[in-house]
């Protein structure tokens, strides 16, 4: 009592505030639907954890207290020893099998709660009916989507490789703006890739104002990530300045040995761009191998005009020793990484028994020398049975860490929806966020637990303008994820990659539990999330 009058409150006030305040968490709480007691709650907000228990009722949270009374509650769930965390957001996901694989499932049991589709420039077009296809399917976790900048231009240009007139321009940004009205969150390209790749600065810039109009955001796959490198992020950083536009770095890393290293440099663009006013960020995957399709070993301009064109060129000797050329320098110098073995086939559906082999593995069936050239003939006989995936073995994980620790990094998969027996995905489709959780956070310490959590949480919630998710507290919509983070740990691996990791025991999607006991319960309970209305 003497306490309270030195603080010059009267004893009577404070012990009557108490007890309302003590009777309307107990109303708050009485007959919740779940009930998550014991746990240590870290809230994504970079906070330290603390032990509390987490009350929800219907799809939100009602109450975070300690010993919230459990009459009434429909259930019970012990988290001693467990953390209890806000549902992962993954910023970068290839959702494209999810009408064949509505429960998620590679997803869902990382934590995940939520992802974003449409990166990479590629996407649903037009988007409202897919996101209405979605919403019938009920989707295992929370689905929003970018619209892609490839297929708007393909839409509109086709496989021309030049640059669109105004009349073109003008109806490429009308389709952004409709996109954005259909609750798309921003503008994704894929500069890398075809047709994105034929574009000029300016073309990206004005679809980027169209989706800077509606308040949404830009990611980026760089037009390049090797040799490279550094014009790339010097464009989309442009690309950000001159759209007035947020900007994500997607997947960031540095290709191939001879930039290995080079993220400092990035790194320092990225710090100087935000002093400077642009809004940019980084996402990334914790492996050291990337994923994409085969023919970003083939020079872009070979492939102009779609595969009937190609094949012309490929037709012609000396055109066909250009591009031959082409692919001997990338496999050198960028995505082959100097060596025929770190180049790993994911998914051929003309060989299947490729699958998981490397560039080097099919050289050696052929009867072949391990050399470069040998590789790029391998690689124009796969391109003519109709092109492959591959994982391409060309990062360095001093890379990885340093991006990593960057303040403006946030997690993300790049993952496909994948399920057991289909093609040899990367193993980032089964295991990214228990990855960071396990080798990032609790071997190599490059993250605190709460940072971590942050990164995955309220970092990418913020990006996307969500303020209900990516956070737990009262109001938020309950999106959880309890864990042990002494064992939480990815399985997968570049050899065996349909594993789900181990280490993640609940998964609350909606306020339902999606995940329980570490297995799915089979309940769908995610929605398709819009681009809030901020403009």
């Amino acid at each position: 009592m003497r306490a309270f009058w030195r603080l010059g409150l009267p004893v009577g006030l404070l012990a009557g505030g108490f007890f309302f305040a003590r009777n309307e968490l107990a109303a708050r709480t009485q007959g919740v639907d779940l009930l998550i007691v014991n746990g240590t709650v870290i809230d994504g907000t970079n906070t330290p954890g603390r032990i509390a228990d987490v009350a929800v009722r219907g799809d939100r949270i009602v109450a975070i207290g300690n010993s919230l009374s459990r009459t009434g509650a429909t259930r019970v769930i012990d988290a001693t020893g467990k953390v209890v965390s806000p549902g992962f957001i993954d910023l970068h996901a290839h959702l494209e099998p999810l009408l064949e694989l509505p429960l998620m499932e590679s997803a869902l049991r990382q934590g995940v709660t939520l992802a974003l589709g449409g990166p990479d420039g590629g996407s649903p077009l037009p988007l409202a009916p897919y996101m209405d296809s979605v919403r019938t399917a009920k989707p295992g976790i929370n689905v929003g989507y970018l619209v892609g900048h490839n297929d708007i231009r393909l839409s509109v240009l086709g496989m021309a490789a030049r640059a669109p007139n105004a009349g073109e321009l003008a109806l490429m940004k009308r389709l952004v703006a409709e996109a954005m009205g259909q609750g798309a969150f921003g503008l994704s390209t894929g500069l890398l890739y075809l047709p994105g790749t034929y574009s000029n600065v300016d073309e990206v810039i004005a679809l980027a104002q169209s989706a800077s109009d509606s308040g949404g955001i830009y990611t980026s796959h760089l037009r390049k990530e090797g040799i490279g490198l550094l014009d790339g992020v010097g464009e989309a950083l442009e690309i950000g300045r001159r759209a007035k536009i947020p900007v994500v770095l997607t997947h960031h890393k540095a290709v191939g040995q001879q930039m290995w290293g080079k993220s400092v440099l990035t790194l320092a663009m990225v710090d100087s761009a935000r002093k400077a006013g642009t809004d940019v960020m980084i996402d990334q995957y914790p492996y050291t191998a990337t994923h994409t399709n085969l023919g970003v070993l083939v020079p872009s301009w070979a492939m102009a005009g779609g595969d009937a064109e190609f094949r012309q060129r490929l037709a012609v000797p000396a055109l066909k020793d250009s591009i031959v050329q082409g692919i001997i320098f990338n496999i050198l110098n960028d995505r082959g990484g100097g060596d025929l073995a770190r180049v790993q086939f994911s998914r051929v559906n003309w060989d299947k028994t490729l699958e998981g082999k490397t560039l080097k593995d099919w050289a050696a069936r052929k009867n072949l020398a391990p050399t470069p050239a040998n590789g790029a003939q391998l690689v124009l006989e796969a391109m003519l049975k109709g092109g492959a995936n591959a994982i391409y073995h060309v990062l360095d994980e001093g890379d990885v860490r340093r991006i990593m620790a960057s303040p403006f990094m946030m997690v993300a998969s790049d993952g496909r929806l994948s399920q057991p027996g289909d093609g040899h995905p990367h193993p980032r489709a089964y295991g990214t966020f228990p990855r960071v959780l396990g080798e990032y956070v609790r071997t190599q310490k490059v993250l605190s637990l709460e940072l971590a959590i942050h990164k995955m949480t309220q970092m990418p919630a913020k990006r996307l303008g969500l303020t209900d998710r990516g956070v737990l507290r009262n109001g938020a919509v309950a999106d959880v994820v309890i864990f042990d983070a002494n064992t939480v740990n990815d399985q997968a691996t570049f050899a065996e990659p349909h594993q789900y990791p181990v280490g993640i025991e609940t998964v609350i999607v909606n306020g339902m539990v999606s995940v329980d006991n570490g297995k799915p319960t089979g309940v769908r309970a995610g929605r398709v999330i819009r681009r809030p209305s901020t403009k």
